[in-house]
């Protein structure tokens, strides 16, 4: 009888970094899909390495290999459990509909990465991981983060939505009663795990917060 092992990871998520704000929605991201044991595929685009800098006190080099382990690091991970590339590493696995995850997540997700994958200009790994998704009918959220939306905005957001492509703008609500920052960033990576059907217990669901708030909601009249 032969013996199987049990791969070492969840299956990958590619998670991609570009150059809106909310840096912190994609770092947070990445921390919350390690700590669940999932191994992740990092993508940080050259504006998402200004914009980290600028939002937030944490230092991430460029080059693949160091940005993996500054990110390990960071978030705990396991040696293995992150694997990062580079702009234009099209030996990538995400860069092949045979190699790339089930799930990719972009975010932030500026208005220019949107307008290329609404177009397929495929002008770099990003654009093309996301190209890849989207025609091997794979799970593809993209988190854009402006305001307001022009009408080209909107015009690409319906045509990738009309693809099955998730549009998930960094919007999050106040129904859970946010104390800090953190909860507000919570409130959005649990948004995209819950298309991704991870489970977690980032932010109570609909309901569960009127029956945390008044016990007594629950109970027969």
């Amino acid at each position: 009888m032969t013996n199987q092992t049990e791969p070492p990871f969840k299956k990958p998520v590619t998670v991609a970094l570009t150059g809106a704000s909310g840096a912190q929605y994609g770092l947070r991201l990445i921390d919350v899909l390690v700590a669940a044991g999932h191994e992740v595929w990092v993508m940080i685009s050259k504006a998402a390495h200004m914009v980290i800098a600028t939002e937030t006190d944490i230092e991430l080099p460029a080059q693949p290999q160091r940005l993996a382990q500054a990110l390990s690091e960071r978030s705990g991970a396991q040696p293995g459990q992150i694997r990062c590339f580079g702009r234009e590493d099209w030996m990538a696995p995400v860069a092949s509909g045979s190699g790339a995850p089930s799930a990719m997540v972009v975010c932030p997700c500026s208005t220019g990465t949107l307008s290329a994958v609404a177009t397929g200009a495929s002008n770099n790994l990003i654009e093309r991981a996301a190209d890849v998704a989207i025609k091997e009918r794979r799970t593809l959220v993209l988190v854009p983060r402006e305001s307001p939306f022009s009408p080209i905005h909107l015009e690409h957001m319906l045509a990738l939505s009309r693809l099955g492509v998730v549009i998930l703008p960094a919007a999050p609500g106040f129904y859970h009663r946010p104390q800090s920052i953190e909860d507000l960033i919570d409130f959005i990576v649990a948004r995209i795990l819950n298309q991704l059907g991870i489970e977690h217990s980032l932010v109570p669901r609909w309901g569960e917060v009127e029956s945390t708030a008044n016990p007594s909601s629950t109970k027969d009249n």
